[in-house]
C-alpha cells in the first residue's frame, strides 16, 4: 500500500469495530434491564404487541384488585346480616313465650317487651351504622331506586336482585297478567242449623275445629271462621245465602279443606250442612304472568324472573293480580351495589341490589317489623301475635333470602370472575414476556462473542493505522 491520504483498511476496521461495539452495548444493556426490548428501534413490532399485553395485564390487576374489594364489601354486610338473624331468632322465642298468656304474669310479658324494644333498636342501629369505606350498606342505600312503584300503583312490594342499566339509563319494566290469580274457594251450605254441627277448618297457617249447636246462623257460622283466620288462613264471606270458605292466601300455596267430623246421621246432628264426611278441598291458582315479554316464575300474587340482564320480584296488588290481560308498568331508575369484575369497564360490571333491613322495611307487606315495638299493633300485649309471628317469621325468610343472594353473589360472580381473570393475567404476562424480557443465555452468548470480536477489531485497527508508516522507508 503505497497511499497514506486515505487508509481504507483502517476506516473497514473502525466501522467492524463501532459495530461489534454497538452489539456489545446492546447485549450489555438487555443484561442489565432484562429486557430484549429497551426501546421501539430493538423490535417494533414486538414493541406494540408487549405494550398491548401490557395494557390488558394493568386493566386485569385493576379488575381483580375491584374484585377483591367487592368480596370485602358483601363480607362486611354478611357479617352484620347474621347478627340481626340471631337478634330476629331471639325475637322470635320472645313472641312465643308472650303467647304463654296463662303462665305468665303481666309483669314478664311487659319485661319481654322491653327485650323486643331493644332487638327492634338494635337491628335498626345495625342497619343504619353499617359501612364500608364511608358507603352505608344496609340502610337502602345500596337498593334500585324504581318509579311507579308507589302504594298508590298496582304493586304492592317490589325487590330488584340485580339489572343491567345501560349507560345509567333507567330501564322499563312491564308485567301482563295473563292468567288472573285466585284464591281457593269452597261453598258450603246455609240456613240456621237444625241440629249440632263440628267442622274442621283446615288452611295454610293451620288448623282450627268448630262446634256450633242447634240454631246457629250462618252468620254466626262465618263470624266465627273468620274470627281463627290468623290461624288457620281461612276466611269466610256470605254469598248469595251460602256461606264461602276462602283462604287468605292467593295461588296454590292457598288451600281450604272443610271436614265435617261428627257424625250427621246421629240423633241430634244438623241435616242441612253438606252432609258426609268431607265437605270438600277448595286450592288457588297462581297467576300467570310475563315481565318484559318472558315468562315469569309466579306464586300467588308474585311473579319473578331471573336472567343476566334482570333479577326483579313483584307482588301485584288484588287489582292487577285478578284482572286478565291486564297491563303494568315501572321503571328502575339506578342504584344497586355495582361494582367493575373486568377490564371493560363498560360491559365488564355487576350489580346487586341491597334492600334495606330497618324493622320498617322488612316483615310482612301489611304488618313490617316495626309493629311488634310498644305501643304498636303487633305487640306483644295484643291480641295479634299470631300475626307478631308471622311478621317475624317472614323477616327471618326475608333476611336469609338476602344472605344467600349475596353469599351466590360473592361465590358465583365475583369468586368465579376473579379466578378467570387470576388466569387470563397469567397468559397475558407470560405472552408479554416472551415478547419482551431479555434471553440471558442467548445474551451472555452473544456478549462474550462481541468482546472477543470487539478486541480484535481493535487490534486489526491498530495494524491498520501503522501500515501506512511503511511508506516512510522509501524516502530514505
Amino acid at each position: 500500500m503505497s497511499r497514506i491520504n486515505t487508509n481504507v483498511t483502517s476506516m473497514i476496521a473502525t466501522r467492524v469495530l463501532t459495530a461489534q461495539t454497538n452489539s456489545m452495548n446492546k447485549a450489555l444493556q438487555r443484561l442489565s434491564t432484562g429486557l430484549r426490548i429497551n426501546s421501539g428501534a430493538d423490535d417494533p413490532a414486538g414493541l406494540i404487541a408487549s405494550e398491548t399485553l401490557r395494557g390488558q395485564a394493568t386493566a386485569l390487576k385493576a379488575a381483580i384488585a375491584n374484585g377483591q374489594r367487592a368480596t370485602n364489601v358483601i363480607s362486611t354486610a354478611e357479617g352484620a346480616l347474621n347478627e340481626v338473624s340471631s337478634l330476629l331468632s331471639q325475637l322470635n322465642d320472645a313472641v312465643s313465650s308472650a303467647a304463654n298468656t296463662s303462665g305468665q304474669s303481666s309483669d314478664e310479658i311487659a319485661a319481654q317487651q322491653l327485650q323486643v324494644d331493644s332487638i327492634l333498636s338494635t337491628i335498626n342501629r345495625i342497619a343504619n351504622s353499617t359501612d364500608f369505606g364511608g358507603i352505608k350498606l344496609l340502610n337502602g342505600s345500596l337498593d334500585y331506586t324504581t318509579s311507579g312503584t308507589a302504594k298508590t300503583s298496582a304493586f304492592d312490594n317490589v325487590i330488584v336482585k340485580s339489572a343491567n342499566l345501560v349507560a345509567g339509563a333507567a330501564k322499563t319494566i312491564t308485567v301482563q297478567v295473563t292468567t288472573s290469580a285466585q284464591q281457593a274457594k269452597l261453598v258450603g251450605s246455609t240456613g240456621v242449623l237444625n241440629g249440632t254441627l263440628t267442622l274442621q277448618v283446615a288452611g295454610k297457617n293451620g288448623t282450627q275445629v268448630f262446634s256450633f249447636g242447634t240454631g246457629t246462623t250462618e252468620t254466626q257460622i262465618q263470624n266465627a271462621v273468620k274470627a281463627a283466620k290468623d290461624l288457620t288462613g281461612v276466611s269466610a264471606t256470605l254469598s248469595g245465602g251460602r256461606i264461602k270458605f276462602i283462604s287468605t292466601e292467593y295461588g296454590t300455596d292457598g288451600f281450604v279443606t272443610v271436614t265435617r267430623i261428627d257424625d250427621s246421621t246421629a240423633a241430634g246432628a244438623d241435616s242441612n250442612f253438606n252432609k258426609g264426611t268431607v265437605i270438600g278441598t277448595g286450592k288457588g291458582v297462581d297467576a300467570k304472568v310475563t315481565i318484559n315479554g318472558q315468562t315469569a316464575t309466579a306464586n300467588g300474587l308474585t311473579a319473578s324472573i331471573n336472567t343476566a340482564d334482570l333479577s326483579i320480584e313483584i307482588t301485584m296488588n288484588k287489582t292487577l293480580g285478578q284482572k286478565i290481560t291486564s297491563t303494568a308498568n315501572l321503571a328502575i331508575t339506578g342504584g344497586g351495589a355495582n361494582f367493575s369484575l373486568s377490564p371493560d369497564v363498560l360491559t365488564g360490571k355487576a350489580g346487586i341490589g341491597i334492600q334495606s333491613i330497618t324493622t320498617g322495611s322488612i316483615g310482612l307487606v301489611t304488618s313490617r317489623l316495626s309493629t311488634l315495638a310498644e305501643g304498636q299493633a303487633n305487640n306483644l300485649s295484643s291480641t295479634n301475635l299470631g300475626t307478631s309471628q308471622r311478621t317475624v317469621k317472614e323477616a327471618i325468610n326475608q333476611i336469609a333470602s338476602l344472605r344467600g343472594r349475596l353469599g351466590a353473589f360473592q361465590k358465583l360472580t365475583i369468586d368465579s370472575t376473579s379466578n378467570s381473570m387470576n388466569v387470563a393475567l397469567e397468559n397475558t404476562t407470560a405472552a408479554e414476556s416472551a415478547i419482551r424480557d431479555a434471553d440471558f443465555a442467548a445474551e451472555t452468548a452473544n456478549m462474550t462473542r462481541s468482546q472477543i470480536l470487539v478486541q480484535a477489531a481493535t487490534v486489526v485497527l491498530r495494524q491498520a493505522n501503522q501500515a501506512p508508516q511503511n511508506v516512510l522507508s522509501l524516502l530514505q
